[in-house]
Order: C-alpha cells, then sequence, then structure tokens
C-alpha cells in the first residue's frame, strides 16, 4: 500500500504504518488512534475482509464509523470478479470517521492494486467533501475526478 500511495499521490503526505493482528478491539483501536489522535484524512485497511471467523476489518470498520460508503466495496468486488471468481466472499468497504475515509481492501498484493485503481479516482473528491487534507494524483497513473469544485 505504502508504494501504491508513493506511485499515485503527488501532494505532501506522512504515511503512518500499522501491522496488527486479527482481532477486531485492536483494530478498532487503530483505527480510532490514526483517525482521531494521529489525523490522518485516508486509512487503508489490507485483509480481514474475507467470509473466515477471523475477518473482522468490516466489522471493526463499521463500529468506529459514523458513515458507511458502500459504493466503494461494490465497485472492488466488480474489478475483482475479473481476475478471480472467489471476489464475491470478500466484505470489503469503505466508511467515513470524522474527516477521514477509510477503505478495506483485501490482503493480497495484486487485490489491493485491482482495488484501489478501481476506486482511487474519487478518493480525492471523497475527503474534500468530508474536510479532509487536499490529495493530489499523478494523471498519468490515476486522474483525480473532482466534480464538486
Amino acid at each position: 500500500m505504502r508504494a501504491y500511495l508513493d506511485e499515485v499521490v503527488t501532494s505532501p503526505s506522512e504515511h503512518h504504518f500499522r501491522l496488527i493482528s486479527d482481532d477486531r478491539d485492536l483494530i478498532e483501536a487503530t483505527l480510532i488512534e490514526l483517525i482521531d489522535d494521529v489525523g490522518c484524512d485516508l486509512v487503508l485497511t489490507a485483509g480481514g475482509t474475507g467470509p473466515a471467523p477471523r475477518d473482522v476489518t468490516p466489522e471493526a470498520t463499521e463500529a468506529v464509523a459514523t458513515r458507511l460508503l458502500p459504493g466503494f466495496g461494490e465497485l472492488m468486488r466488480r474489478v475483482s470478479l475479473n481476475e478471480v471468481p472467489t471476489a464475491i466472499l470478500s466484505r470489503q468497504h469503505g466508511a467515513v470517521r470524522g474527516t477521514c475515509l477509510i477503505i478495506n481492501v483485501p490482503g493480497s498484493p495484486r487485490a489491493v492494486k485491482t482495488c484501489l485503481d478501481a476506486v482511487f479516482a474519487a478518493v480525492p473528491d471523497c475527503v474534500d467533501l468530508i474536510g479532509g487534507a487536499r490529495i493530489e494524483t499523478d494523471p498519468e497513473r490515476i486522474r483525480a475526478y473532482r466534480p464538486h469544485q
């Protein structure tokens, strides 16, 4: 994910990386820390979106979110179906907490790229709309769509 952001985002940014276990309470606490304490405007999670009992990232995200954005998950699943039939098992989605956009993506590096490529054009406008910091993208890689300007 860090490599993806380095490739796509051109505005100055800081990355705050956390590697944590599939524990719902820990995921919730980490999301709250990154958003409320660190002040992140975009949080990306990888993994924990499948149907296995330990896959609790969507539930943790929903628990801390003030608003869900189901279109993110819908589009990520749709594009992932072009690559793997098991994409229908994934429960990734987008959500808002304060001025932060949270996006859950599957854990494989290939799925991260596929999913983020599908939705990232809408990320800068979404972050603008919720009051987060402006995100600029490399138009050669991802052209940010900003209809609200």
